[in-house]
C-alpha cells in the first residue's frame, strides 16, 4: 500500500553542507571573479541554499526568491551603488557578476514553470496502468487558468476540471509535495464506492472486463512482491479509462482514514466502501491502480486552490522507451 510518511528530507543536510563549500570557495576566490572556484563556489552555493529552503516551501517559491534576490541585487547596482561611486568600468563585485549571469536563467525557468508547462516524474505505482513509475510527464500548467504563482489562486480562468482529467495537486497532507491522481467527484458530487465500484449521483458507473495486469515492486528495502491484478475499463461518466484492482485486499484500509476537513461530507462502512458528498471547490480524486493508491478515500477533498495543472503526455521513461510521446 502507498506510504503516508513523510521523512525528514536529507536534501536540507546535504543543503547546509553545500552552502558552508560554496562560501568557503566564493571567500577563497575573492578578487577572481571568472575563476573556476569563483564560479563552482556560487553554483555550490545556489544548490545548496535550493535544499535548505525547499523544506519549507515549494520549488516555485524558491524560484521566485530567486528572482528577487539576483533582481534585487542588479537593480542595487544600477541605480545605488554605482551612483554612491563604484566605477562601472573598474572590475564589478563578484555578487553582481553572478546576479547578472543568473538573473535571466532563473527569471525564463521561473516564467516556463510557473505558468505553462513542468515536467514531472512518476515516483509510485498508484496511477497504473497508465502511468508507470518512471515516466516522465508533462504538465500542462494554464489549462484550467492562469494562476498566481505564489498562492496559486486562479486570476484568468480558462477551463474547468472534468471527470475523467489526470491532475497534479499539491498534497492536502504532506507540505511540499505533489500527487497525481484522476478527478472523480466534482464539486457536489455524490460519490459512492462499494465492492471496488463507484456509482456517481447515483447512477453505478459501467465497467468493462480487460484481462489480468500484472506488476513487481518493492514494498520493503529487501522485499519484493509480485501483483496480479484484475483490470477493468471504467467509463467514467464519458471518459473510459483503464482501471486495476486487487483481491487479496480489502475496498478500503479503514484504519488509514485520517480526519481530514468536511469529514463529516463522508459516511465510511469501514473497510467495506464509503459515502462522500464532495463540497463547493473542492474535487475528489482516486487512483486508477484503485488497491495501491492512498488518495481522497484516506485524506479527503483538494481543494481547487491546490491544483497545478493538467498532465497530457509521457516524455520518456528511460526503462521503457516505447512510452515516450504517449497521450495521456
Amino acid at each position: 500500500m502507498e506510504s503516508m510518511s513523510q521523512e525528514l528530507s536529507k536534501w536540507f543536510y546535504l543543503g547546509l553542507a553545500a552552502i558552508i563549500v560554496g562560501v568557503i570557495l566564493i571567500y577563497r576566490a575573492r578578487g577572481q571573479n571568472k575563476s573556476k572556484t569563483m564560479e563552482n563556489g556560487y553554483f555550490i552555493l545556489i544548490l545548496g541554499l535550493v535544499g535548505v529552503i525547499s523544506e519549507w516551501t515549494d520549488f516555485a517559491t524558491v524560484l521566485f526568491i530567486f528572482v528577487i534576490l539576483t533582481g534585487g541585487i542588479l537593480a542595487l547596482d544600477k541605480l545605488v551603488w554605482i551612483k554612491k561611486g563604484r566605477d562601472s568600468r573598474i572590475t564589478t563585485p563578484h555578487y553582481v557578476h553572478y546576479a547578472r549571469e543568473f538573473f535571466p536563467v532563473v527569471l525564463g525557468v521561473f516564467i516556463l514553470r510557473a505558468f505553462l508547462f513542468e515536467a514531472y516524474q512518476i515516483p509510485s505505482s498508484s496511477m497504473r496502468p497508465d502511468l508507470t513509475v518512471g515516466d516522465f510527464i508533462l504538465v500542462n500548467k494554464f489549462t484550467y487558468g492562469i494562476r498566481e504563482p505564489i498562492t496559486n489562486q486562479v486570476l484568468i480562468p480558462i477551463h474547468k476540471l472534468k471527470r475523467g482529467d489526470v491532475v497534479v495537486f499539491k498534497d492536502p497532507v504532506v507540505r511540499n509535495r505533489d500527487l497525481i491522481k484522476r478527478v472523480v467527484g466534482l464539486p457536489g458530487d455524490k460519490i459512492e464506492y462499494a465492492d471496488k465500484r463507484l456509482t456517481i449521483n447515483g447512477t453505478p458507473l459501467q465497467y468493462t472486463d480487460a484481462g489480468t495486469y500484472d506488476y513487481v515492486e518493492n514494498i520493503a528495502p529487501d522485499q519484493v512482491m509480485n501483483f496480479h491484478n484484475q483490470q477493468y475499463i471504467e467509463d467514467l461518466t464519458g471518459v473510459k479509462h483503464k482501471i486495476i484492482t486487487f483481491d487479496q485486499v480489502p475496498v478500503l484500509f479503514y484504519q488509514q482514514v485520517i480526519n481530514f476537513p468536511s469529514r463529516n461530507d463522508c459516511t465510511y462502512n469501514g473497510n467495506d466502501g464509503f459515502t462522500c458528498v464532495v463540497p463547493r471547490g473542492e474535487y475528489f480524486m482516486m487512483g486508477d491502480n484503485r488497491d495501491n493508491s492512498l488518495d481522497s478515500r484516506y485524506w479527503g477533498f483538494v481543494p481547487d486552490k491546490n491544483i497545478l495543472g493538467q498532465a497530457i503526455y509521457i516524455l520518456t521513461n528511460f526503462h521503457d522507451l516505447r512510452r515516450s510521446g504517449t497521450k495521456i
